[in-house]
């Protein structure tokens, strides 16, 4: 990885901060983009450890928010509850993710027309979901019962799948069982830091060995890329999806899934 260029690890970066938040499928975008650049990285460490950036883009945006949940622990059962819920909802994904890590990695993570297949698909489900006449009865995430955090949960396991999307996956599992589009992308933001947490530390560990020093000037321009990009999506997002919705993600999804099914017949 460390003769790979500058460049490529800078767009790299950009393209995972500006989609790990949008249900788009960041993961879909960095191996797709590192495919048609020739990016090559040993058990694609480079994508895992530039997504620490997006994590703490988050967690800078959200700091406020954290904090205040967190005093309020002691003395506010719903802030116990919100907590409790979003603890449920990572329970499957962290099950799962643990159990079918090798096979996720190994075989998932290396086909590049299946990951553009899910893109089209999951942008048409997408798309229906948005224009589906659904009556939200849930608008703030701190009102989430656990059971309907579990669903959610249960659906952003779907996105073990590259190219379906952790932010798609249960973004459209939120709307699904009531929710409105508001809270629902602010949920998968909560839902975010202990999935994102908790991918980082087992892929850091899994890939302990393929980390060399000479990686470390590429993984810095991807990290700090990515957090810089992550912090504008997570600051736009919220306004964004309450007036425009998902369909222009849904869109993007079904062009990128379709350009790279040409480019990999073109290209290769």
């Amino acid at each position: 990885m460390a003769d790979q260029s500058i460049i490529s690890a800078l767009v790299l970066g950009l393209v995972e901060g500006l989609t790990e938040f949008i249900p788009v499928s960041s993961t879909a975008h960095v191996l797709l983009a590192g495919h048609f650049l020739g990016f090559r990285s040993p058990g694609n460490t480079f994508a895992v450890l530039i997504q620490l950036g997006a994590i703490l883009a988050i967690l800078l945006v959200y700091s406020h928010r954290l904090l205040k949940i967190a005093l309020a622990l002691p003395s506010s059962a719903l802030a116990r509850r919100f907590v409790l819920s979003v603890l449920i909802a990572f329970l499957p994904a962290a099950v799962i993710g643990a159990a079918a890590h090798g096979f996720i990695k190994s075989v998932l993570f290396e086909t590049p027309m299946l990951i553009c297949i899910v893109l089209i698909v999951g942008g048409v489900i997408l798309y229906a979901i948005d224009h589906l006449p659904l009556k939200p009865r849930y608008t703030d995430v701190m009102d989430y019962p656990p059971s309907l955090a579990f669903k959610i949960g249960l659906f952003q396991c779907l996105a073990m799948i590259p190219g379906t999307s952790r932010s798609g996956a249960t973004i459209a599992g939120a709307l699904l069982m009531g929710t409105d589009k508001r809270s629902a992308a602010e949920f998968s933001f909560f839902l975010a830091m202990p999935t994102m947490v908790g991918a980082f530390t087992i892929d850091l560990y899994k890939n302990r060995d393929a980390l060399s020093f000479d990686d470390m000037t590429l993984i810095a321009v991807g990290f700090i890329a990515a957090f810089v990009a992550g912090v504008f999506v997570v600051r736009s997002l919220l306004d964004f999806v309450s007036h425009r919705g998902f369909t222009p993600f849904a869109i993007w999804r079904i062009i990128v899934g379709v350009a790279g099914l040409i480019g990999l017949w073109l290209l290769g």
